[in-house]
């Protein structure tokens, strides 16, 4: 089922979405939260946003780095391991802070690996592009099998000797009798990117900067408190805020009140810390959007 027009009209931003997968709802997410309209059928291929003058096209993960890179469209979001997997003429722009994964090397556990001990070896990935890459640029010849899944079952099953496949908690490697070795290859998470070579056109500097903002927003709140005057300079170097605090007079004497943006993950100790010092009416209050 598609929504809007298949053909872009002209000056219309053609943006590439993930359609499924571990990308796909926050990508949609941080779009949404950043002005644009997105789709509410996970069957529609297309969706137009005519009061943003943008195009969005769903897409398998895989092949978004091959369309923005041919110039099929102007920008898209994938995840930096697929990017560099693809060999396309694509880079990153703009990193969106969600979709973090870590590539590892890993083996049978009764021997100790090093990465220069691949050479010669089969290496069972699927992500052949990317780790024929990092092993080129080691000086190391493999020979890389790839699969398509179950990667950590093809060094039981004799089919590679090593695997390259991404780890969070280790706990299905162990399960496989497989231990990581090494420094990560890659540590990815999903990115705007565009064609290389070609200038940045104005409604994709648009994208950009609103992405952006959502980006800080979700790292940061904004902190209110009172304190007394001669505790200012001690409050302001707990809360210097992103460029200076905003600090206004308050009706009762030798009192002020102090705004300031604070790192959300570190808010309580903040909080803690301002109350310790004399600060009183202490409120958080959630950013939605910003541009800084």
């Amino acid at each position: 089922m598609f929504t809007g027009s298949s053909k872009s009209g002209e000056g219309v931003l053609r943006i590439a979405v993930p359609n499924k997968g571990s990308l796909s709802d926050a990508s949609i997410e941080v779009l949404r939260e950043a002005g644009y309209r997105q789709r509410v059928d996970s069957r529609d291929l297309i969706l137009t946003d005519p009061d943003n003058g943008v195009e969005f096209y769903y897409l398998r993960p895989r092949d978004i780095a091959v369309y923005v890179g041919s110039g099929e469209l102007e920008a898209g979001i994938t995840g930096r391991d697929l990017l560099i997997d693809s060999g396309a003429k694509a880079h990153e722009i703009l990193e969106l802070n969600f979709g973090q994964s870590t590539f590892r090397f890993a083996a049978g556990e009764g021997k100790d690996w090093s990465v220069p001990q691949i050479a010669g070896k089969r290496v069972a990935t699927a992500y052949p592009g990317l780790v024929t890459s990092y092993l080129n640029s080691l000086g190391i010849s493999a020979d890389v099998v790839r699969l398509d899944g179950a990667v950590e079952s093809s060094v039981r099953l004799g089919v590679a000797d090593v695997i390259a496949d991404v780890v969070s908690t280790g706990n299905t490697l162990r399960q496989a009798g497989l231990k990581v070795f090494g420094d990560p290859i890659l540590t990815s998470e999903a990115v705007l990117i565009q064609r290389e070579g070609v200038e940045i056109p104005p409604a994709l500097e648009i994208l950009i900067r609103r992405l952006q903002g959502v980006i800080i927003a979700r790292q940061y709140v904004l902190l209110d408190y009172d304190v007394p005057l001669s505790m200012v300079e001690k409050a302001c170097s707990i809360t210097p805020g992103l460029e200076s605090p905003t600090i206004s007079p308050l009706q009762k004497q030798d009192w002020v009140a102090v705004r300031a943006m604070v790192l959300r993950k570190d808010t309580n100790h903040v909080m803690d810390d301002l109350w310790a010092l004399g600060a009183r009416g202490i409120l958080v209050t959630d950013i939605h959007a910003c541009r800084l």
